[in-house]
């Protein structure tokens, strides 16, 4: 079974409100301890294993940080079929990394002080109100029955496309 499968396995099977907490919390922590050392210095290609032993995680935590920083990456990862000798980097995207921790309204990663060299605080408020307008929904004026229909057809909506409306 891939690591990522044994992962998704691991956290499904816990039952308990305190233990499913308990859980994300200690990969919340060690997820954050790898990201502010990626942010310092990017790492270069390795195995799963080896960034595993470099970033002081298991197998399993690895893989699943690998799928989460996976859309991120300028070249992403087959974390579906990860096993602890497959070769993967974390060559990140800078401003989608940020951008999508935004997304995931992580705050204690796109918070982290590792950030301030690498993107300056006004780009980075920059990127964060981009990524929170990008998912803002605007609607259109409402068309009214007895408008011209938008299709172009010279009818009103009400007898052309607002029929079954």
């Amino acid at each position: 079974m891939a690591l990522l499968q044994q992962w998704q396995a691991l956290w499904e099977e816990k039952q308990d409100r305190g233990e499913t907490a308990k859980f994300w919390r200690s990969y919340v922590d060690q997820e954050t301890e790898i990201y502010k050392k990626i942010l310092v210095s990017k790492p270069r290609k390795n195995t799963v294993e080896g960034y595993a032993k470099k970033y002081g995680v298991d197998l399993l935590t690895m893989a699943a940080f690998l799928d989460g920083i996976n859309s991120s990456l300028k070249e992403g990862n087959p974390t579906e079929a990860l096993e602890a000798d497959t070769p993967v980097n974390l060559n990140y995207d800078k401003e989608l990394l940020y951008k999508n921790m935004v997304e995931a309204k992580a705050d204690w990663l796109y918070n982290l002080p590792q950030w301030e060299p690498l993107i300056p605080a006004e780009r980075r408020t920059e990127l964060y109100k981009e990524q929170k307008r990008s998912k803002t929904v605007v609607k259109g004026k409402k068309i009214g029955r007895n408008d011209p229909c938008p299709c172009g057809s010279g009818k009103k909506y009400k007898h052309c496309c607002g029929r079954n409306a």
